[in-house]
């Protein structure tokens, strides 16, 4: 392993040692329309709303049977709102019709699912399913290009660039470690470089920080 991978996952453990995702759910299918619901929306804000909408819809044959209009009310404080509930609607009767009401349980499958690409599959694969995957977010891209583990702007490429320099023991982890990581001190507009305890082993802050 890199010396510099080492001393960040070092430093991560203790950091976070207990890292998970900070959308709330109880099943696979809830923390699918939470994901979906999530993109360009704080997890705050999906889980404000989810903590009403899954009182009332709980499986995915219960979302299957509403129209467009009611589910944009349910969730018409999320960001996107209009596409997702037909995203929401439209999985939800794919899951029902294809997969006999099961959530799947691969990215094949997933990503077949009106609304999910990859980053969506992989949190779901990862959370749901305790499978080692690194999901890509804004967060992840930033932090993980600044860092220096990657060097590149496609998200999918900085996923399979990540797989190479980190264990795979630690690709979930690590997924929510950069995510925490990026919300409390890698931001993306005015980094907290100066009180960063990583910021040796960054490319960014060598670079353009302390070599700018």
């Amino acid at each position: 392993m890199d010396k510099n991978v080492e001393k960040i996952i070092n430093y991560f453990k203790k950091k976070y040692p207990d890292p998970a995702t900070a959308l709330n759910y109880e099943t696979p299918f809830q923390l699918l329309i939470a994901t979906i619901m999530s993109a360009q929306t704080t997890d705050k804000q999906v889980n404000k709303v989810t903590e009403q909408l899954f009182q009332k819809y709980e499986k995915p044959n219960d979302f299957a049977k509403l129209n467009v209009k009611e589910l944009q009310k349910e969730i018409q404080s999320i960001g996107l709102y209009k596409n997702k509930s037909k995203y929401i609607i439209e999985s939800s009767k794919k899951i029902v019709e294809e997969f006999e009401g099961k959530v799947p349980k691969t990215r094949k499958d997933l990503i077949k699912l009106p609304g999910v690409g990859r980053k969506t599959a992989n949190v779901v694969l990862a959370n749901a399913f305790d499978m080692k995957t690194i999901a890509v977010d804004t967060h992840v891209f930033r932090v993980a290009n600044r860092l220096g583990l990657v060097d590149t702007d496609k998200r999918d490429q900085v996923e399979q660039d990540l797989m190479e320099v980190v264990p795979e023991d630690y690709w979930t982890k690590f997924h929510h470690w950069l995510i925490f990581h990026g919300r409390e001190t890698c931001k993306a507009r005015s980094p907290l470089c100066d009180k960063c305890k990583i910021s040796r082993c960054c490319d960014y802050y060598q670079n353009q920080i302390k070599g700018g």
